[in-house]
């Protein structure tokens, strides 16, 4: 069962089709989705792999955007169902539950090729992540139209739950805590790599979605009824094992890191634009660097055509010369400059010195999520109180919140990947993040001003 507002679909002559889903068997496509899914814009995300260059460590992570955009589609109808079913969208703006599927359909719209591995770089080489590229997708010669179709205001209220900036009640399907996008990708991230810790009890914690509203503030959002806290807790601790043995595996991050030095050198060395990476898919984009790189005589360029480029074509990673858990890096100053790409290339330089080879030869490597493990929902009590779930946990309810700190930083690892392999003793590591940043600045040689 449909919410009635989501009945009144434009008119064509296919009322829906249906594609069938490794994960979810059968996804029924109504006549929005599928002008959505025509459009070239949104085609483009099928030349997207979903988890970047995980697929040269695991070799079935072959799954793209596009799979993932239609099973988080398929996951926001099921639920819009379930809530119109128990009449709670009876109070909610008809306009929010008609666009909200196609919200969670074109989530991803404005991804860069390899998926999230280049807004890792961020400003100023990245100025922008995909969420804010999606307005100019959603204006697109084909999408636009079919989201007009639904309301002028679509394409204006659809932006806003993909940027997590929408006052909806409907906002946490499309971006929140327990939205549908991390339901769906630990399902179909595991299944994909052949491994066992994405497993998600979908259909109890979908049923136990529900329209609440805050106590402090009288806004109605979603959130999740106590029945469903077994639920919630096994999905984040999926989320935890995730993280720690595919997105965050050595061998995946090694692939990362050859890939944004790559992107990096190609900025540097003038064979490419950012401008160019909005809109660019990920087979496309080694095509042009290689066609343009090797015309370059730039050094940044020479490297991308001989060095990077081929590394990533013939599976040529960087290996671990120095792996610290995240336990022994936090709260050192280093944490807080790591980041900075003008001190990262200047201590990788400097590492590199240590273990006596080339300067480029060496890529450092410290992933960041905070809010991996991160809550903020809304909870309904059996007494039928309503609480806000935090990371600070509730007291007899779920444990887990106490102790997502401890396992963010388990799952962390600051690592110094070199070409050719060799090891690096840890202390003189050490004793470099644990200066402030102009103290880096100064051992390190990098001027007050440098990004």
């Amino acid at each position: 069962m449909l919410p009635p507002s989501m009945h009144h679909q434009p008119s064509t002559p296919r009322a829906f089709e249906v594609v069938r889903d490794p994960l979810w068997n059968t996804i029924r496509l109504d006549p929005v989705a599928l002008g959505i899914i025509d459009a070239p814009a949104f085609q483009r995300l099928r030349l997207i792999r979903q988890l970047g260059l995980a697929y040269l460590v695991y070799p079935g992570a072959q799954h793209t955007r596009f799979d993932h955009a239609l099973g988080v589609y398929h996951l926001a109808r099921w639920v819009l169902a379930l809530l119109a079913d128990r009449g709670e969208l009876e109070g909610v703006d008809p306009v929010d539950c008609r666009v909200a599927p196609y919200a969670a359909l074109l989530h991803d719209i404005g991804h860069y090729p390899f998926s999230h591995a280049l807004e890792e770089l961020g400003p100023p080489l990245i100025p922008a992540d995909h969420e804010a590229l999606a307005p100019g997708f959603l204006a697109s010669e084909r999408i636009a139209p079919a989201l007009e179709a639904l309301d002028r205001s679509a394409p204006e209220r659809i932006a806003a739950l993909i940027r997590g900036r929408s006052e909806s009640a409907l906002q946490g399907l499309v971006s929140g805590s327990l939205d549908l996008d991390k339901i769906e990708y630990l399902r179909r991230d595991a299944r994909f790599c052949g491994v066992p810790y994405g497993e998600v009890d979908v259909d109890r914690l979908l049923h136990a979605l529900t329209l609440l509203r805050d106590p402090v503030s009288g806004r109605q959002e979603v959130g999740i009824h106590e029945k469903g806290l077994s639920a919630l807790e096994s999905l984040l601790f999926s989320k935890y094992q995730m993280f720690r043995n595919v997105y965050w595996h050595h061998g995946v991050r090694a692939a990362t890191a050859l890939y944004k030095r790559l992107v990096e050198d190609a900025l540097a060395g003038g064979v490419l634009r950012v401008s160019e990476l909005e809109g660019e898919t990920d087979e496309r984009l080694l095509a042009r660097l290689e066609l343009r790189a090797a015309s370059s005589e730039h050094p940044a360029a020479r490297r991308v055509a001989e060095r990077w480029l081929p590394a990533i074509r013939e599976r040529r990673l960087p290996k671990r010369a120095l792996e610290l858990s995240g336990g022994a890096v936090r709260g050192l100053a280093g944490e807080g400059w790591i980041d900075q790409p003008a001190l990262r290339r200047a201590l990788e330089a400097h590492l590199a010195g240590v273990l006596g080879v080339d300067a480029h030869d060496v890529l450092v490597d410290y992933p960041a999520k905070p809010r991996m493990m991160g809550l903020d929902l809304l909870l309904l009590r059996r007494s039928g109180a309503v609480q806000r779930l935090t990371e600070t946990g509730r007291a007899g309810l779920i444990d887990l919140p106490l102790v997502a700190d401890r396992l963010y930083h388990t799952a962390r690892a600051f690592r110094v990947f070199a070409t050719p392999r060799r090891e690096l003793a840890p202390e003189p590591v050490l004793e470099l993040l644990s200066l402030s940043a102009a103290d880096a600045r100064a051992r390190l040689g990098v001027a007050e001003d440098a990004s």
